[in-house]
């Protein structure tokens, strides 16, 4: 059996075909589903076509593997939409399915699952870190996620509420910090133990970009990203580098994806003061995460 999962975030959309042997696709598209939302309160029309085009093109490509069940879940952007309604009945147009509003919970369940099937047991407890546009979600286990923390705050998120200037000033990315650092104490709250993980497990497009950037990836390899260790020191050279640079000039290190770049220091401001905190030394890359978990969850039914 064939089945296809569509991840609908803040900042990018992304689709897996697989039958749980192998993955027949697995792509991503930025469409920014979620600009402007912490300001308005509603999806923006222009960046709904922008992903409702997409969606087009997915539905294309899963009807040519044949795939007999989707599942497509929304998160962090779509929870905090007005219109999501309005949305979510012209995704049911393109794709012939029902949308899932995923809360923070439930996205951080997915995650984990789809990050931890492939790593042995012995290496846990883990914390399961997903960076997202608008949200980030932690969750801690070895054989089940036994606690799950959802926070608003993502790569797209900081970005539009705080990094105004290109580059970033010293003041904004201090300030950024210093939010972060806030709701990593609400985190502290509910995983009081989490920094006693033995394995820090990152996911998303953030993390792995960073990795990409640290590896100096001229062209994308899951091999490469998938469990490379990015150790802090590491992290931090990346977060002095492209905090420092314009826009144009961040696009030109190779693996960093050129359309991430107006919001990969948001992103690295969330994952540099995790690392911080909680004085983890390293962080280990998957590229499996919540579609993983999606796929995974349809292939059980």
């Amino acid at each position: 059996m064939t089945v296809a999962a569509i991840d609908c975030g803040t900042n990018s959309v992304r689709l897996l075909v697989t039958d749980g042997e192998q993955q027949f696709d697995r792509t991503m598209r930025i469409t920014r589903l979620g600009q402007g939302v912490d300001a308005t309160g509603r999806l923006d029309p222009i960046a709904i076509d922008r992903t409702l085009d997409v969606l087009r093109d997915y539905r294309a490509v899963i009807d040519r593997h044949g795939a007999t069940r989707i599942r497509m879940a929304a998160t962090s952007a779509s929870r905090d939409a007005a219109n999501r309604d309005e949305f979510f009945a012209a995704v049911r147009e393109v794709l012939g399915v029902e949308p899932e509003l995923l809360s923070g919970i439930e996205e951080g369940r997915l995650s984990f699952r789809g990050a931890t099937a492939d790593l042995d047991r012995s290496r846990g407890p883990f914390l399961v870190c997903d960076i997202g546009g608008g949200s980030t979600e932690f969750v801690w286990g070895t054989d089940d996620a036994e606690h799950v923390v959802s926070i608003d705050v993502g790569c797209v998120r900081m970005t539009e509420a705080w990094l105004h200037h290109d580059p970033p000033t010293a003041e904004e990315l201090s300030q950024a910090l210093s939010v972060i650092d806030v709701h990593l104490d609400d985190v502290l709250r509910d995983i009081p133990f989490a920094a006693e993980a033995t394995t820090f497990v990152g996911l998303a497009g953030t993390i792995t970009n960073v990795a990409a950037v640290e590896i100096g990836l001229s062209e994308w390899s899951r091999d490469a990203i998938h469990h490379f260790v990015l150790t802090r020191a590491a992290n931090e050279d990346v977060f002095r580098t492209l905090a420092t640079e314009s826009i144009e000039d961040r696009k030109h290190n190779p693996g960093l994806e050129p359309q991430r770049a107006d919001v990969i220091v948001g992103g690295l401001c969330v994952l540099v003061s995790i690392m911080r905190r909680f004085g983890f030394a390293e962080c280990l890359v998957s590229e499996s995460d919540i579609l993983d978990g999606l796929a995974r969850s349809l292939l059980e039914r």
